[in-house]
């Protein structure tokens, strides 16, 4: 007879959000964000998401019966040639440190796997880049590029880092005024816009997301519904919107999510009317013009997407800052690959 093999040392079963939530809870303390906001976290993420509970999946040690891991896959509306896709975005994988080794954290993002195939289109994620060959092993593809991008607009802290202080406070007035006129002269050849600070999203979202094209490639649903779920109710940071619209009247043209971080105005999402096609150069202006009225020393955002959609953000100085591996696992056949495009509200905070 041959020999038994032994029984294993981790097993992987489903979990419910609900149910489980301590169990989620005790693996993340003090190995998963900051302490002081993770059952925050989880209620709003886990339990009030507008798509469904997440896929959760959990690691027992067989020998002792303890939960020692946690991964999950958040539910995300897309949209692929005008058709509905349901993903999820693979999120908090968290294994306690005794327990830290390629096998623990290869069971558990197979068991998501394994979960997606019954109920999702596709999975995606923004792992670290030293985890692309683990990515690479268990089926995904490294797809596109989530990008950041910046643009100063007060450049005095800068030169105080290079130049002696009397020469950095003169040169940074001199420097942010030649910026600041070259932007108002681009704006003054373009469509006359006004901005509006919204506290909350609101159904204009809804009626630019119909009426703007979508294009044939993979997005995310950018529609009230969503915006009031990832940053509205999010417990993680405060999010404002900037509205643009027309000095003489009429409907909205475009938003950007914003959320400050120090002197910085990040952008987390946008939309206009030029849909997919990416922002315009007279909107990215417009949001400069107000980030720099509200004394903002920069601007970033991060995107994946194509040249085309990119080029509004290029052409108002954006530059990139670093890159990030976006990868996919898709659960259906895909004749060929689809543009992608993306941006931070794409991820879970």
């Amino acid at each position: 007879m041959g020999q038994a093999s032994p029984p294993p040392q981790y097993v992987v079963r489903t979990g419910d959000p609900l149910h489980d939530r301590d169990t989620v809870l005790s693996v993340w303390w003090g190995n998963l964000g900051r302490e002081d906001r993770i059952a925050a976290k989880y209620d709003w993420f886990y339990l009030s998401g507008p798509n469904g509970p997440p896929l959760l999946q959990l690691l027992l040690e067989a020998a002792s019966g303890d939960f020692v891991g946690t991964a999950c896959a958040g539910r995300r509306r897309m949209r692929f040639r005008g058709q509905d896709l349901h993903a999820g975005v693979l999120v908090d994988l968290a294994v306690l440190p005794a327990h830290r080794s390629l096998g623990p954290a290869l069971m558990l993002q197979q068991g998501l796997i394994d979960a997606g195939r019954q109920q999702l289109d596709l999975l995606y994620g923004f792992p670290n880049p030293k985890a692309a060959a683990v990515f690479k092993r268990i089926g995904y593809s490294q797809l596109t590029e989530m990008v950041r991008y910046a643009r100063v607009l007060r450049y005095g802290h800068y030169l105080r880092a290079r130049l002696p202080a009397w020469l950095a406070v003169p040169a940074g007035w001199v420097l942010d005024a030649a910026v600041a006129v070259r932007d108002g002269w681009q704006r003054f050849h373009g469509p006359r816009l006004r901005h509006e600070w919204r506290p909350r999203a609101d159904a204009q979202m809804d009626a630019l997301w119909n009426a703007s094209p979508q294009g044939d490639g993979v997005l995310s649903v950018r529609d009230s519904l969503q915006a009031k779920w990832r940053f509205d109710e999010s417990p993680l940071a405060t999010t404002r919107y900037l509205w643009l619209v027309p000095k003489g009247g009429g409907e909205a043209q475009a938003w950007f999510a914003v959320q400050a971080r120090d002197s910085a105005l990040h952008v987390l999402d946008f939309w206009s009317d030029n849909g997919v096609h990416g922002m315009s150069r007279h909107h990215v202006l417009a949001l400069l013009a107000a980030a720099r009225a509200c004394g903002y020393a920069s601007v970033s955002v991060e995107i994946a997407g194509t040249e085309a959609q990119l080029q509004g953000w290029k052409e108002c100085g954006f530059s990139a800052r670093g890159r990030r591996p976006v990868f996919v696992r898709w659960n259906r056949t895909m004749a060929t690959e689809p543009e992608w495009f993306l941006t931070s509200a794409d991820e879970d905070e």
